[in-house]
């Protein structure tokens, strides 16, 4: 009956939710949404942390985008009541909680909030090297314009370059969600342990 009402199918008839502490005294393995890892056959998530659109392609069909249906699936199986995300491209730990087992829309909501949200602190700003910081600099000044656009206003007035940044400002352009994985050493350089539930987050520029 299991099979078919589908693996990864939204709803509770999958036995309990795990929290943090059952994890770590089981030693249990998290098996990631196919959606997360990119390795679904039919669809390939296409989520923006800048604007926060999501949506999706079949890869025998690239001409057309599908709509994001799988949004209440859960994210790991077995589930769990907290996943923490990490990425190689900024230093932010983003923690994503539901006590019904975190979904794959959870994971995307709380992304976005989190790089759109929440700014970059005059600290860490200062701790990119100058370069980085002028890209940093053009990206939000670009995203602040629409794109860079502007229209006729951008003759007559100059753009104001932002004093404060956003989060994905710091990303530059790869805001675009790639896939989700296991590196338990990076895991434990950035954070001091590891544990079934840390995932890494690739981005790319597409």
């Amino acid at each position: 009956m299991a099979d078919t009402i589908g693996k990864w199918a939204p709803g509770s008839s999958y036995g309990p939710v795990l929290s943090q502490t059952d994890l770590y005294l089981l030693g249990t393995e998290l098996e990631l949404n196919p959606i997360l890892a990119n390795t679904s056959e039919s669809f390939q998530l296409i989520f923006n942390l800048q604007t926060g659109q999501t949506g999706g392609y079949n890869h025998e069909a690239r001409d057309r985008d599908i709509p994001f249906t799988a949004k209440e699936e859960p994210a790991t199986m077995p589930r769990v009541d907290e996943l923490i995300i990490i990425t190689e491209y900024s230093p932010w730990c983003t923690i994503i909680k539901n006590t019904q087992g975190v979904t794959l829309n959870d994971i995307c909501t709380q992304l976005f909030k989190e790089y759109s949200e929440k700014m970059v602190t005059e600290k860490e700003f200062d701790s990119l090297p100058p370069r980085l910081q002028e890209q940093v600099r053009r990206y939000a000044q670009s995203a602040a314009g629409g794109g860079g656009g502007g229209g006729w206003q951008q003759y007559y007035s100059p753009p104001v370059a932002p004093t404060q940044f956003r989060r994905v400002d710091w990303l530059r352009e790869r805001v675009f969600f790639d896939k989700l994985s296991r590196k338990d050493g990076y895991a434990k350089a950035r954070l001091g342990f590891s544990a079934p539930n840390i995932f890494v987050l690739s981005l790319s520029n597409y």
